[in-house]
């Protein structure tokens, strides 16, 4: 189907858990019990969630600040334990395929940014539905965690596309900084695990309050 409006954008870059993914809840409860395990504070329900986005070693420092380093490695490993057991109980957001099936059929490149590593985003995007679905992607652990611009700054290297014709869409202040410091614009969604009272200091151009909300607004203004 063609475009009906000036195209504004060429890439767009998602974030994958909370903003196409429902898994905030299970990586919120991960760390918690992950941080149970070894003996630290339980980081509240808010806690947990503000590190999500993160890289993983320091998502958890931030979230467990009275574990001691010689602990991280166990601390990462009772997460991933957790996380896993729950893994195949997760889905996309209602709403996820159709809204990536219309921008696929505009022409959109369509990339992955997130602070998942190479591992654990490959073997979601091994599902029947999604092969096919992404032009690229950029983990934390291949790259940098947010909010480093390294993961949007390679995808637009990998395309030769300036920032300006670059959209980061995520569910995390990590996500619309980073957007900020590699020059491109960014949409907050509002479902996922930061409040959306953090959105404004990284100016994004839009904040979608369901992946409805988002599908519409990128068929309008993308």
């Amino acid at each position: 189907m063609p475009d009906n409006h000036i195209r504004r954008f060429d890439l767009i870059a998602f974030d994958w858990d909370g903003t196409l993914y429902d898994s905030t809840a299970c990586i919120v409860q991960s760390i918690q019990e992950a941080v149970r395990d070894v003996g630290g504070t339980v980081p509240s329900d808010k806690d947990a969630a503000w590190v999500i986005g993160m890289a993983l070693e320091p998502a958890l420092a931030k979230a467990a600040p009275d574990v001691p380093v010689e602990k991280y490695p166990e601390l990462a490993n009772r997460y991933r334990y957790h996380y896993l057991k729950h893994h195949d109980d997760l889905n996309l957001f209602d709403g996820v395929m159709p809204m990536l099936d219309d921008l696929r059929k505009r022409g959109y490149l369509l990339a992955v940014a997130t602070g998942k590593s190479r591992r654990g985003l490959d073997h979601v995007l091994e599902s029947k539905e999604l092969q096919g679905v992404f032009d690229g992607s950029r983990t934390a652990d291949e790259t940098a965690g947010k909010p480093h611009p390294q993961m949007l700054n390679e995808l637009m290297e990998q395309w030769g596309i300036e920032p300006g014709r670059t959209l980061m869409i995520g569910d995390t202040t990590h996500d619309l900084q980073m957007a900020v410091l590699a020059g491109c614009a960014s949409v907050g969604v509002a479902y996922g695990a930061h409040d959306t009272a953090g959105f404004a200091e990284f100016r994004p151009v839009f904040v979608a309050e369901t992946v409805a909300n988002l599908h519409q607004w990128l068929l309008g203004n993308a």
